[in-house]
């Protein structure tokens, strides 16, 4: 692939997209299951038409942790447009790197004809890159690693900058009257995380500290909020990285008998109903559904008529959006669909 005449072009940032099928429709399906997977299935997310382009094989691979809802999103627009696309989409997960490495060499050896990944520690997966780039597979990079893609040479990049949306999330505190808040960090090392909340405390005018969990322990994560609300009785926000911790974080300012408020960074169907009750104040939607989505059906656009967002050198970002209650009863709809 000429990646060097893609870069040759640089294009104001893409802040938001519609993404079109540009060539005939008809026939297709895509894969579905656990921790890897693959199959049929159309995501439950509807499609335009099929397209009459030749088979085409996808790999994904997240960084998604056991229970973490949020990926279960970016599944389902991933399997949307494989369904629309004729792809047969292969789905692999894990939160440890090496083990997220170990699945893109998988998806190399099979020969697939793309491959999107997320970066969420991305020296991890700097040398296994290369080989895919050296093997002539085009990857594209969704949700982490907005400050890394283009330094490991993908062709595109879908997400949300956690930077900014970080910044508008302290915006919003100040807004709300926030004093003093708490930043739950529930994994160490992901780089997307450690930006929201630096991007928090750049523009809160409040003070806020991280606090470290272990996302994979749930019932760890409820005591460990729930002895820093106990220890510090001003806190007066509880700021989750994820809907399951922000849905955790409302049991633990329960049991600690505190008066705090808790607002997160992403949604899901049980976050949007939190919302509507009063249980959290608000949310940042970055639209996970349309990362998934996007990242297959731009790797389908490259194959088949070499195109490529945001002209090879600047994201397509897909949030910061914010939801409460002015605007969350639409939302919600969605959300039951399981594409919110």
């Amino acid at each position: 692939m000429d990646r060097s005449s893609r870069r040759s072009r640089r294009v104001a940032p893409v802040v938001a997209v519609v993404a079109v099928a540009a060539l005939a429709l008809a026939g297709c399906s895509s894969g579905s299951g656990g921790k890897k997977a693959e199959g049929g299935g159309d995501g439950g997310g509807g499609t335009a038409g099929k397209a009459t382009t030749p088979r085409m094989t996808v790999a994904l691979v997240t960084h998604q942790a056991p229970g973490d809802t949020f990926w279960d999103i970016v599944r389902k627009g991933a399997e949307a447009a494989a369904a629309k696309d004729n792809i047969k989409l292969v789905y692999s997960a894990d939160p440890n790197a090496g083990t997220q490495a170990n699945f893109v060499q998988n998806a190399i050896d099979q020969k697939v004809d793309g491959i999107a990944v997320t970066l969420a520690k991305p020296d991890a997966m700097r040398d296994v890159l290369a080989k895919a780039e050296q093997a002539g597979i085009p990857v594209v990079g969704l949700n982490s690693g907005l400050n890394d893609w283009k330094k490991l040479n993908l062709l595109e990049f879908f997400g949300q900058d956690e930077s900014v949306a970080g910044e508008a999330f302290g915006k919003k505190l100040n807004e709300v009257g926030a004093k003093k808040a708490v930043c739950v960090i529930h994994e160490q090392g992901n780089v997307g995380l450690t930006q929201r909340c630096d991007g928090v405390k750049k523009t809160f005018r409040g003070s806020i500290e991280n606090l470290y969990v272990n996302g994979a322990d749930r019932p760890s994560v409820k005591s460990t909020i729930t002895a820093k609300l106990k220890q510090d009785s001003s806190i007066d926000h509880v700021v989750a990285l994820g809907a399951p911790v922000a849905m955790t974080a409302v049991q633990s300012v329960g049991d600690a008998g505190s008066k705090a408020k808790v607002a997160t960074f992403d949604l899901n169907k049980e976050l949007t109903g939190a919302i509507k009750k009063g249980d959290i104040e608000f949310a940042v939607d970055q639209q996970p559904y349309l990362q998934g989505y996007l990242a297959v059906d731009g790797l389908w656009l490259y194959k088949n008529n070499g195109n490529y967002s945001g002209g090879g050198e600047q994201p397509v970002l897909t949030g910061p959006a914010f939801v409460d209650k002015s605007n969350v009863d639409r939302i919600a709809a969605f959300a039951a669909k399981g594409t919110r």
